[in-house]
């Protein structure tokens, strides 16, 4: 059951052109627009995970990611410490 209520405001313009669409798909505005943002929405969060690219800038990229990491010695030191969890039970 949907229980949560959005709320807004559309020139009627807007609600006549929304409205007509709806029909045309045999939906009432509410079912057409909550369909509609909830594509939209998807798409937003897809093309924040997902990326295309052509077959040489895909290359490039596989490339990238094989080729070994160059030296860090910060992030050496910082693998080096050991968790407050994995201190040596011996110390204490």
């Amino acid at each position: 059951m949907r229980d949560a209520a959005i709320n807004l405001r559309a020139l009627p313009e807007q609600r006549d052109l929304i409205d007509h669409a709806a029909q045309l798909l045999g939906k009432n505005r509410s079912d057409f627009m909550l369909e509609a943002a909830c594509d939209k929405a998807q798409s937003v969060v897809i093309d924040q995970v997902f990326f295309g690219l052509d077959a040489g800038r895909f290359r490039q990229f596989t490339a990238m990611l094989d080729a070994s990491p160059a030296d860090n010695p910060g992030l050496e030191r910082l693998m080096a410490v050991k968790a407050p969890w994995e201190a040596d039970a011996t110390k204490a």
